[in-house]
């Protein structure tokens, strides 16, 4: 049974406190940070071993491209998605062709190493978000939705369901909801013609939906993944979207109006919620597993789409992506397009940023 909690690990190999944790009943799910991560045999190693001690787990990463990218060392690079942006504005049909590349190259890599999914694509507009910026296509809601409607065909071709973040959109508050309180004044309806089009004109390849840790308050006073009118007026509702509601980090600040982390796990699968994530803090880990052994199991079936199409491990990355029949030319073309040194477009360069992008999701 998938149980209703994801979270996370401390190193590169399991340790006896991650197994005990991790067979614990509602532990339903184990996402990776970069402390995770030396080279791909190891961490295609630590899923197996993952799985070994709980098969009914899913294992999730942050590999968006650019500054949020967990997978490094053997890796292909892969361009923030806001490059992807500029080279629209320039020549759209390129970047288009880009864009299913990036989310084919991304999820066969990924899925190569064991893991099922990454919390992908970001369909916040880029705004005035301390957090957001390059991570997002474009600002305008069309762009992104051509953007991401590509990158998502590219995941599903390679085999990976899709993650949508962060509902109903971050772009348009400066606060940083890993470290403050975000709070968002606009109307309902600003909100629905403009941040939420790209998640809404996306709906038919979204897998899953992450809410945003953001209060909405012409809308409710909670933050969006504890908010009933979020989640199950607007987003079942309204949107009739069915796939899994995935909690953004309960550890973070804009989490902790709802309390202590048990009381915020409770809050967020009692909004709507299929699984929440605890992240980057042990002691709340175990406190949430304690918790959730009051609240019901998730959907399985509707948990059951997040698992991915993982291969045959054939010994290196390269061998096990060439089961994968477009990936060395995803590859070759990404590689090409936005970091070769002699390319007008990109170079391997990732633009300086003063975030911290640690804990990301």
């Amino acid at each position: 049974m998938y149980g209703v909690l994801m979270i996370d690990i401390d190193s590169t190999a399991l340790t006896a406190e991650d197994v005990s944790l991790i067979k614990q009943a509602q532990i339903g799910g184990v996402i990776l940070f970069a402390r995770n991560v030396a080279d791909a045999a190891q961490v295609r190693a630590l899923c197996d071993d993952i799985r070994y001690h709980n098969p009914d787990i899913l294992i999730g990463v942050d590999q968006e491209g650019g500054r949020v990218a967990r997978l490094r060392e053997g890796f292909t690079p892969l361009p923030a998605m806001g490059r992807l942006g500029d080279l629209f504005n320039q020549d759209p049909n390129r970047a288009l062709n880009c864009a299913y590349d990036c989310g084919y190259l991304m999820a066969t890599e990924v899925l190569a190493v064991g893991i099922d999914l990454s919390f992908a694509p970001v369909l916040d507009r880029d705004g005035v978000s301390q957090v957001i910026g390059d991570r997002s296509f474009h600002h305008e809601p069309q762009a992104i939705t051509a953007l991401a409607t590509q990158f998502m065909r590219g995941m599903k071709a390679a085999g990976m369901a899709t993650t949508g973040k962060h509902f109903p959109g971050h772009g348009a508050i400066a606060p940083d909801s890993h470290v403050s309180e975000a709070i968002d004044t606009r109307s309902l309806d600003e909100i629905i013609n403009s941040d939420m089009q790209p998640f809404a004109q996306t709906l038919p390849w979204l897998d899953a939906l992450m809410p945003a840790h953001v209060i909405f308050s012409q809308v409710d006073n909670k933050p969006a993944g504890f908010s009933k009118i979020w989640l199950k007026d607007i987003i079942r509702k309204h949107l009739k979207f069915d796939g899994v509601l995935f909690s953004d980090d309960l550890s973070m600040a804009g989490a902790k109006m709802a309390g202590d982390v048990s009381a915020r796990v409770k809050a967020a699968i009692e909004a709507g919620c299929d699984i929440a994530l605890v992240c980057n803090d042990r002691v709340a880990a175990h406190e949430a597993a304690e918790a959730a052994q009051e609240l019901p199991y998730p959907n399985q079936n509707r948990i059951k789409t997040m698992c991915g199409d993982i291969p045959v491990w054939q010994g290196t990355l390269e061998s096990t992506c060439q089961q994968f029949d477009y990936w060395q030319q995803a590859k070759q073309n990404i590689t090409q397009t936005f970091f070769d040194t002699q390319s007008s477009t990109e170079t391997g360069t990732e633009p300086t940023q003063s975030i911290d992008p640690t804990n990301y999701q």
